[in-house]
C-alpha cells in the first residue's frame, strides 16, 4: 500500500504535464547571461586596454623625468616612512605625480635598473597602440628581445659609467652586475665585455658591410652590340603600351613579398611557432589573418587610386563582421591601420568610379567574405627575351638555314577581341551570390566560418569553409539547390577542391570576358617558353595563363556537343604552335572529314605541312586516304626508332641535338627528325565509315610515337564508348571536355562527371598531370588565322611539302606479278643504294628511300631479278653481287 501511495501521490506546487500557461502570471525575465570569452575576444575590451597602457605609458614617463630632478627630497620620504603611511597619509612630495609617482619611480630607478626604466614606456606604448588599432603596427616580440637586452646593456654600463655618484644611475640591477663582473674579469675586463656587446647589437642590427679599400682596374669598354629585333618582338612592342622602366625593388622588399611597381602587398602566413608575429589582439583570438598574394603585375602608366572605404553606420548585434575585398589591394605601410568591418576594395581607373555598395541592416548571416585575385597577365615587352638567344659554335648543323630569310608571324596579324583585358567584377552580382548561397545553406542548416571569391573571365569560384562537424556529402548534394537559388546555369560544386580544405562553388559571370589569343601570345610566359611544342589553351579562374607543353601530354583528346568551341580550340593550338616553331621544326598532318574547319592551311603546305607521295592536297579528307596516311605515319614512326636505335638514343630531343653536333653521319641515313603533329577535326566519322582499319593506327602512335616526336590531337562531338575505346583512353591522360549533354559523356570524356554543367562558348575542363582545371578558350577568329597563313604562305618555302613514307596497301597488291619490265620508278637509285653501301637490308631501303616495307620489299626483289643482289637468306642480310658502280651502270643499260 504505501508502495502505491508513493507513486501516486504529486506535489501541490508541480504543474501538471501538458497544462496550459496561466496569463495572470508573469514570467521571470531571464537574466542575461555574460560570456567571459566573448567579451576578452570584443573589441571594444581591446580598445579600452589599449587606451590603459597609453596611458600608462604616458604617466611612467611624466613620473620619470620628475624622479631626476627631485630625487634627493623624494627619496628620503620614501625612506623614511612605510609604503602604507606614504600611500594613504598626508605626506607631501616635489614629484609632479604626486606619492604614486615618487613610490613608483623610486622603485623603478633606485630598486631596478637606473635610467634603462624609460624602456618601460615605450613598451607600454607599442602595447597600447596595438590594441586599439587592431593590428600589429608594432611587432611586440621583437621590441620585448631589444628591451630586454637594453635593460640589461644599459643599466650595466650607466652602473659601470657613474660608479661615484649618488644618483641610481644604473640602478640596483645595474650596480648587481657591474659589481660581481668586476669581480670576476675586473674593471678592465667589464670594459671590453660592455664594448663588445654593444659593438655586436650594432652590427646584429644594421648590418655593417666591413671591406677592405681595393684598387680599381678599369675594365676595357666593350663595343656596343645592337640587339637583334626579331617580327614577333616588334609586334608585340606594338601592343604593349609605352611605359617607363619599373622602379627597382628594394632588397627588405623583395624578401618581405612587397613590390614597389605592383602596388601589392604580400604578407606570407605565419608560422605557428613564430607567436612574436601576432598582435596582442590576434593572440587573445588566437586567429591567423592571411593577405593572399595577388598576381597583378605593375602597369606604368596606370597609378592604383586610394581604396574606397564603405564603413557602416551601425555595428550588427549578432554574427560576425563581413569582410568582402577585391584582390587589387593598394600597397599598405607596416603601421597603416586596418579597418576590421566591412571593406570593399576597388581598384579603379580614373575615367569611372564605383558606387559604395551599403551594407544590409538584417543580414541573414555574416561571414568572413573576400574576393581572390585574378592574374592579370601584362603584355611584356619582348625585345628581350627576343634578342636572348643561346650562343652556340658555328659548327653544329642548323636545320632553319634551309629557310634562312623566314619570319615569324607578327602579332598586329590577330586581333585584341578584349582590349582594356580587364575582367569585369560586378560587386553588387558578388555580394547577392554570397548571401544566396548562404541563405541556401542556412535552410539546411549548413553553417560556413569562411566564403572567398575568385573572378575569372566567365565563371566565380566561391570558397567556402565550412563549419567543424559538417559532412562535405550534404553540400554536395544541394547543386539543384543553389542553382535554383541563384537563378544561374552552369552551377558546378567541387567537395573538396584537391589540395585546399575548401568546398568550391562556381557559378558563372552575367557579364563574361572575351580571352584573347593575342593577348596570351604576348604575355612574357609564352615568349620566354622553353617547351619543345608550346600550346596556349586559355585561362584559368583567377586569369592566370594556362601554357602546356604537347610534347608532354603526349597526346591530346577533344570532346564536345557541336558548337561548343571545339574548332575554334583546335585552331588556338595550331595558331600557338605557328607562332612559336619554325618549319624546319614542326610538321602537321592535317585530317579534315568535314573538308571545311581546316582549309585554311592549305597556304602553308610547303612551310608545315605534311602529306602522302603523289598527293596533291595536304589536307586529307578522303577516308582511304587517312588510312593510308595513318598507316604512312606508322612507318616513319617505326623508321624513327631504327635512327634512334642506331644512334643510341632514348627520344627525339637526344637525337636531334647528337644530329645538330654532327655526331651522326646523314650518309648512313641519318637526318633531322622535325616535330609531327595529327590532327583529326572529327575522329567518329573516321571510326564509322573505316573502324579498325583507323582505330589500330591510332592505338599504335597513341602507345609508341611518343618517343620520336609524334603527336596527336584527336577531337570528336560523340563521346561514346563505342568512340572512344578502352585502348585510345589509356594513351590520351590530357583530355579536355567541352559542354557535353549528359553525365555519361562527361564520364566517358573525363572519367567524373562535370562537363555537362559546363556553359558552353569555350568553357571547358582540362585534365592533366592529374588536375582537373576549368578554362575559358582563348578565342581566335577565321579572318585572324586566314592572316596568319597569309603570311606564311607568301614566304618563301621549301619546294615541297614534308613527305611522309609511301604506304601501298597489299589489297591492292594482290595478284600482280613483279617484273622487271614493271619495275618501280625508283629501280636504279635502289640499286645505287645497295652497290655503294654493300649491304643487301630492305630496313635499308625503307630508311635511305623512306619507303614503307611492302615497297622496300618489291624493289629488293626486283634487285634479285636483275642478278644485283643475291637470294633471300633469312635474318641475314642479301649478298650484293655487283661490286662497282661500272658494273652496275652496265646491267642498267642492258635493262633499257
Amino acid at each position: 500500500m504505501s508502495k502505491n501511495k508513493l507513486k501516486t501521490e504529486k506535489p501541490e506546487n508541480k504543474k501538471p504535464k501538458g497544462a496550459a500557461p496561466n496569463p495572470d502570471v508573469l514570467k521571470k525575465d531571464k537574466e542575461p547571461e555574460v560570456k567571459v570569452k566573448e567579451l576578452v575576444k570584443d573589441e571594444r575590451t581591446h580598445k579600452v586596454m589599449g587606451v590603459f597602457f597609453l596611458l600608462l605609458s604616458v604617466y611612467c614617463f611624466i613620473a620619470f623625468t620628475s624622479y631626476l630632478f627631485t630625487w634627493e627630497d623624494d627619496q628620503d620620504k620614501v625612506f623614511r616612512y612605510s609604503t602604507q603611511e606614504l600611500l594613504i597619509g598626508d605626506v607631501k612630495v616635489d614629484n609632479l605625480l604626486g606619492r604614486l609617482g615618487a613610490y613608483v619611480s623610486h622603485n623603478f630607478f633606485f630598486n631596478g635598473v637606473g635610467v634603462a626604466a624609460y624602456l618601460f614606456c615605450y613598451f607600454f606604448f607599442i602595447i597600447g597602440v596595438n590594441f586599439i588599432v587592431g593590428r600589429r603596427v608594432f611587432r611586440v616580440w621583437r621590441n620585448v628581445k631589444y628591451i630586454l637586452f637594453g635593460l640589461l646593456f644599459v643599466s650595466m654600463t650607466l652602473a659601470f659609467l657613474a660608479g661615484g655618484f649618488d644618483f641610481p644611475w644604473g640602478g640596483a640591477l645595474g650596480n648587481a652586475l657591474n659589481k660581481w663582473t668586476s669581480g670576476f674579469v675586473g674593471k678592465t675586463g667589464t670594459a671590453l665585455l660592455l664594448l663588445v656587446a654593444g659593438f655586436s647589437w650594432l652590427i646584429w642590427k644594421f648590418n655593417f658591410d666591413f671591406k677592405w679599400p681595393e684598387k680599381k682596374v678599369k675594365p676595357p669598354k666593350p663595343a656596343p652590340v645592337a640587339p637583334p629585333v626579331t617580327p614577333l618582338a616588334a609586334a608585340a612592342a606594338a601592343v604593349t603600351p609605352a611605359a617607363a622602366t619599373p622602379p627597382p625593388v628594394k632588397e627588405a622588399d623583395r624578401k618581405n613579398g612587397l613590390r614597389e611597381d605592383s602596388g601589392v602587398m604580400v604578407i606570407p602566413p605565419a608560422a605557428e611557432e613564430d607567436l612574436d608575429e601576432f598582435s596582442p589582439m590576434e593572440l587573445v583570438e588566437r586567429e591567423e589573418i592571411t593577405v593572399i598574394p595577388s598576381h597583378v603585375p605593375h602597369v606604368p602608366p596606370v597609378v592604383p587610386p586610394a581604396p574606397i572605404l564603405n564603413e557602416p553606420e551601425e555595428e550588427e548585434e549578432e554574427g560576425e563582421e563581413l569582410m568582402l575585398e577585391l584582390k587589387e589591394l593598394p600597397e599598405m605601410e607596416e603601421g597603416e591601420d586596418e579597418d576590421p568591418g566591412p571593406l570593399l576594395y576597388i581598384e579603379e581607373t580614373p575615367a569611372e568610379e564605383v558606387a559604395p555598395t551599403p551594407k544590409k541592416k538584417n543580414a541573414p548571416q555574416e561571414v568572413a567574405f573576400e574576393i581572390k585575385p585574378t592574374f592579370q597577365d601584362e603584355e611584356e615587352e619582348v625585345e628581350e627575351v627576343a634578342a636572348v638567344r643561346p650562343v652556340v659554335p658555328a659548327d653544329p648543323y642548323d636545320p632553319s638555314l634551309d629557310l634562312r630569310d623566314y619570319q615569324y608571324p607578327t602579332l598586329d596579324l590577330l586581333e585584341n577581341h578584349n582590349a582594356d583585358k580587364v575582367i569585369v567584377q560586378d560587386t553588387s552580382e558578388l555580394e547577392k551570390n554570397k548571401n544566396q548561397i548562404i541563405d541556401t545553406l542556412k535552410n539546411y542548416d549548413i553553417s560556413i566560418q569562411k566564403i572567398s571569391a575568385t573572378v575569372g573571365p566567365t565563371v566565380t569560384l566561391y570558397e567556402i569553409v565550412p563549419a567543424a562537424g559538417v559532412r562535405i556529402s550534404r553540400i554536395k548534394n544541394l547543386e539543384d539547390d543553389i542553382a535554383l537559388s541563384l537563378s544561374a546555369l552552369g552551377i558546378r560544386i567541387i567537395a573538396p577542391i584537391p589540395g585546399k580544405g575548401t568546398i568550391g562553388i562556381e557559378v558563372p559571370n552575367v557579364k563574361k570576358t572575351i580571352v584573347s589569343l593575342k593577348n596570351m601570345l604576348a604575355s612574357e610566359k609564352f615568349q620566354s617558353s622553353t617547351m619543345d611544342l608550346p600550346i596556349a589553351i586559355g585561362k584559368k579562374i583567377d586569369n592566370e595563363n594556362f601554357i602546356a607543353d604537347l610534347a608532354k601530354m603526349p597526346h591530346l583528346l577533344m570532346a564536345g556537343a557541336t558548337g561548343q568551341g571545339k574548332s575554334v580550340g583546335i585552331n588556338t593550338l595550331l595558331v600557338s604552335l605557328l607562332y612559336k616553331k619554325h618549319p624546319s621544326q614542326l610538321k602537321f598532318v592535317l585530317v579534315d572529314p568535314k573538308k571545311v574547319e581546316l582549309s585554311l592551311y592549305k597556304l602553308i603546305e610547303k612551310h608545315f605541312l605534311a602529306k602522302l607521295p603523289g598527293e596533291d592536297d595536304a589536307i586529307i579528307t578522303d577516308t582511304k586516304k587517312v588510312i593510308h596516311t595513318l598507316n604512312a605515319l606508322c612507318i616513319e614512326m617505326d623508321l624513327r626508332y631504327d635512327l634512334l636505335k642506331e644512334a643510341g638514343t632514348r627520344n627525339i630531343r637526344e637525337y636531334n641535338n647528337k644530329f645538330t653536333q654532327r655526331r651522326l653521319n646523314p650518309l648512313k641515313g641519318h637526318r633531322y627528325l622535325p616535330f609531327i603533329v595529327l590532327v583529326v577535326d572529327e575522329f567518329a566519322d573516321l571510326i564509322m565509315t573505316a573502324g579498325k582499319e583507323v582505330e589500330m593506327p591510332i592505338a599504335r602512335l597513341a602507345q609508341l610515337a611518343r618517343a620520336v616526336g609524334i603527336h596527336l590531337i584527336i577531337a570528336t562531338q560523340r563521346p561514346s564508348v563505342n568512340i572512344i575505346t578502352g585502348t585510345i583512353k589509356a594513351n590520351f591522360p590530357a583530355r579536355v571536355a567541352f559542354k557535353v549533354s549528359s553525365k555519361i559523356d562527361s564520364r566517358t570524356i573525363l572519367d567524373i562527371g562535370g562537363a555537362e554543367q559546363l556553359i558552353g562558348q569555350g568553357d571547358m575542363l582540362v585534365s592533366f598531370n592529374g588536375e582537373l582545371v576549368r578554362l575559358q578558350c582563348a578565342f581566335v577568329d577565321t579572318p585572324e588565322v586566314e592572316n596568319v597563313a597569309e603570311f606564311i604562305g607568301n614566304q618563301k618555302g621549301y619546294p615541297d611539302a614534308f613527305l611522309l613514307p609511301e604506304y601501298v596497301d597489299d589489297k591492292d597488291s594482290d595478284g600482280k606479278e613483279l617484273t622487271l619490265a614493271d619495275r618501280d620508278p625508283l629501280f636504279e637509285e635502289a640499286a645505287q643504294v645497295i652497290v655503294q653501301t654493300q649491304q643487301g637490308s630492305t630496313s635499308l631501303l625503307q630508311r635511305r628511300m623512306k619507303l614503307g616495307y611492302n615497297r622496300a620489299g618489291r624493289l629488293m626483289d626486283q634487285l634479285e631479278a636483275a642478278s644485283i643482289v643475291g637470294p633471300n637468306m633469312g635474318s641475314k642480310a642479301r649478298d650484293v653481287l655487283v661490286k662497282t658502280d661500272a658494273e652496275l651502270q652496265e646491267i642498267l643499260n642492258n635493262l633499257l
